[in-house]
């Protein structure tokens, strides 16, 4: 198995293929975090040291031992409370008001197979081996218990972790936090790197040095947000894409998230991934027990390129679920860059045929098409079918599509209510508003309470009668601002602070229900853009929107930062008019098609409006894209480039079998007399030869990592790149 447990020592360890990471209950049975990093087959506690420290508290079963003190332990579960100054995390409140809590090492269990999440999304098995741990400690004053859960899967180097939290006593206790992951790491020169970003500029890559204190990257919007992403990677200052030491972790939670890093007195580095605690309170009465989200962990020693794809590869076939998370996804054209809201029957029905003559497959029908919805002041939560638009119905429409030989999708945002709807007329106390204020709108709309299942219940059945009725075999599921006023008509006053949680336990509820009633449905998560962009939505959606922005500069950007933890295939991307909606930006309809291939590919335009040589050029993309589809998506996925500082965007795909390559990108600006720009190629087998499309070219595997490959001379900005490889059959 991949864990062992030493007796003698009480010392367990995980061990993946290249990683192990080591526990030990010690003999005050305080779980201590020993190591997580290559493999060592050695008991790493030799490097913990225990200085004595001033103003540091001892526990009392240490006597006067002023060394053992957990304000400086390396500790796997850290509590609030009891000595330990450091960011904690768990932390409750008894009936007596006091808040402590002192967890010790109880019992434990190895199992095969991967645990799950009551009620929450998880990292499944799906045909790869895993291994269970489960350790559960107990409050030295209190019937309290936590247990903290570990699944191992050896390939690709993955370790999750995640912590149930119980209350066998006679009394109800409150959490006030209860976080998925602590990580003690002693020793290093560490920086982090975190996502940060904004509505229409996701994911923006910031790498920072540590400075003795707490550094946060959160969201308390309810959703994991355009402006954190939750999640991290720490690494050594000499960490490069293919060298030097790194740990990722990202949340498998889509709702109010916090990571913090604290470094401390003695150069240690703590890190904390869980709920933001500021919008949590969670009664625990007698006999329950609260399941907190999962977390995803990976070391790697070889740079981000590796820990890239660890990630890439357990979240695109161990997390993304269903009928699409390794097929083939249609090729779309979708309305509402080309429309907005001014359309009619008759304009969808043009773009659906010139999208048909060009080899598209599917249309989606984007915002405007239910209620009294000719703006975004209005309409939402009335999903049924604007007549003066389309007066044969959405019924009507899906057969005049699919007679073109299209599919057919829909966009839906179901979480929201306009107040101008029938909806909210009929049920006020569906929108989440504090009693007595007046709410804060964000695009003119509210959000639904997705913790009360009457809410849930109507959304069911009114997003089942859409696609019953319009055979839709996809769903864009939107979400267009971040929630506050927080109060909820279900629950007490005592435990609104309950309602952050439950609203995303609630979506998530939800969610399974449809992708379980509709297995042939590709549902594709959004938020204005990419603002719910994680590893929880992916569970339900094996592709997220991501941006609102569609230029291809700009994009190319935020896919790199997407890249570092999600794969090519979760990314929605598509080719949109120039000048471009949100820049004003003109690149070429080639750089433009590169760069949406680096996901889902499809277009956001109107068809009609092109040149022949366009439409020419949308035929020939869309060839190209299927030749390349395999590879794209279920390829490894290498960054050659980084376009935040580089004056060219460049990417690779690598066939599982290493007989293929593709290098996509674009270089952002020519200049007179320009210097030849060389990228290094990786993941190609050394001793193979690779014949260059187009060319005489065949170069070794070892030439083209090594040595590199030249990019092509270009003329004018934002020039594309394409250089297709395929394995020398002489």
């Amino acid at each position: 198995m991949a864990i062992k447990f030493v007796p003698e020592k009480n010392l367990f360890i995980l061990t993946t293929q290249n990683t192990e990471y080591q526990i030990r209950a010690d003999k005050y049975g305080v779980l201590k975090h020993v190591w997580y990093g290559m493999r060592t087959d050695c008991d790493m506690e030799y490097l913990l040291d225990y200085p004595q420290v001033g103003c540091t508290g001892s526990i009392y079963e240490a006597g006067n031992d002023r060394t053992y003190s957990l304000d400086t332990l390396p500790q796997e579960y850290s509590c609030a409370g009891v000595g330990d100054f450091r960011i904690s995390a768990v932390a409750a409140t008894h009936q007596n008001g006091s808040s402590a809590l002192d967890l010790r090492y109880k019992t434990h269990s190895i199992t095969k197979g991967k645990y799950s999440v009551p009620g929450l999304p998880s990292v499944y098995e799906g045909g790869r081996s895993a291994d269970t741990l489960e350790i559960t400690l107990k409050d030295t004053a209190t019937d309290t218990e936590v247990t903290l859960k570990y699944g191992v899967f050896e390939e690709p180097d993955i370790i999750t972790r995640c912590a149930v939290i119980r209350n066998p006593g006679s009394a109800p206790i409150t959490l006030t936090k209860a976080a998925s992951v602590c990580l003690d790491i002693r020793g290093g020169n560490w920086e982090w790197m975190h996502f940060h970003g904004r509505p229409t500029m996701e994911r923006q890559v910031e790498r920072v040095p540590l400075f003795h204190g707490i550094q946060e990257s959160s969201s308390v919007r309810g959703t994991s947000s355009h402006h954190q992403n939750p999640s991290v990677i720490l690494c050594e200052t000499d960490c490069t894409e293919t060298c030097g030491s790194c740990i990722g972790a990202a949340m498998v939670y889509s709702g109010a998230c916090q990571t913090a890093v604290e470094l401390d007195k003695l150069n240690q580095v703590r890190l904390i991934m869980g709920i933001h605690p500021e919008l949590f309170r969670w009664e625990l009465k007698p006999g329950e027990e609260f399941n907190t989200p999962e977390a995803i962990l990976s070391y790697s020693s070889s740079g981000f390129d590796t820990l890239s794809r660890n990630f890439h590869k357990i979240i695109r076939e161990n997390v993304c679920r269903g009928k699409y998370k390794l097929s083939e996804r249609p090729v779309l054209i979708n309305n509402w860059e080309a429309t907005y809201f001014d359309f009619d029957e008759e304009k969808i029905i043009k773009i659906a045929e010139q999208a048909a003559a060009l080899g598209v497959d599917m249309l989606v029908l984007d915002d405007g098409w239910f209620g009294k919805r000719d703006d975004d002041c209005s309409g939402l939560g009335d999903w049924f079918v604007n007549k003066s638009k389309l007066p044969c119905g959405l019924d009507g429409l899906g057969k005049k599509i699919r007679a073109l030989g299209l599919k057919f999708g829909i966009w839906i945002e179901p979480e929201m209510v306009s107040e101008d709807s029938d909806l909210y007329r009929a049920h006020p106390d569906w929108a989440i508003i504090i009693p007595g204020r007046k709410p804060m709108r964000g695009r003119y709309q509210l959000v639904l309470d997705m913790s009360n299942p009457d809410v849930r219940d109507y959304l069911y059945d009114s997003i089942s009668r859409i696609i019953r009725d319009c055979g839709a075999v996809y769903i864009k599921w939107d979400m267009n601002r971040s929630i506050c006023d927080r109060y909820s008509h279900c629950l007490p006053p005592a435990n609104q602070g309950e309602l952050s949680h439950r609203y995303v336990l609630g979506l998530y509820e939800l969610l399974e229900k449809l992708t379980t009633d509709f297995p042939d449905v590709l549902f594709e998560g959004c938020s204005a853009g990419g603002g719910r962009f994680d590893a929880g939505m992916l569970y339900y959606c094996p592709q997220i929107w991501c941006s609102d922005n569609t230029d291809a500069y700009d994009r190319a950007k935020i896919q790199y930062g997407t890249s570092f933890f999600y794969p090519v295939s979760s990314v929605g991307s598509h080719v949109s008019a120039v000048p471009n909606h949100q820049t004003g930006r003109k690149t070429p309809i080639e750089t433009r098609a590169v760069t949406a291939m680096a996901g889902s590919f499809g277009y956001e335009l109107d068809l009609n409006t092109l040149s022949e040589t366009e439409k020419e050029a949308v035929k020939e993309q869309i060839i190209r894209y299927k030749k390349y589809r395999h590879l794209i998506h279920n390829g490894s996925y290498h960054r050659l480039s980084d376009p935040l500082a580089d004056n060219y965007a460049v990417w690779e795909f690598v066939s599982d079998d290493k007989s293929e390559a593709l290098v996509h990108g674009m270089v952002v600006r020519t200049e007179p007399n320009m210097i030849s720009c060389t990228v290094r190629l990786r993941g190609l087998a050394p001793d193979l030869e690779y014949r260059l499309d187009g060319t005489e070219g065949v170069y070794t595997g070892n030439a083209l990592m090594n040595g590199g490959i030249l990019l092509p001379e270009t003329v004018g900005d934002y020039a594309p790149v394409e250089l297709h490889f395929v394995k020398s059959e002489e």
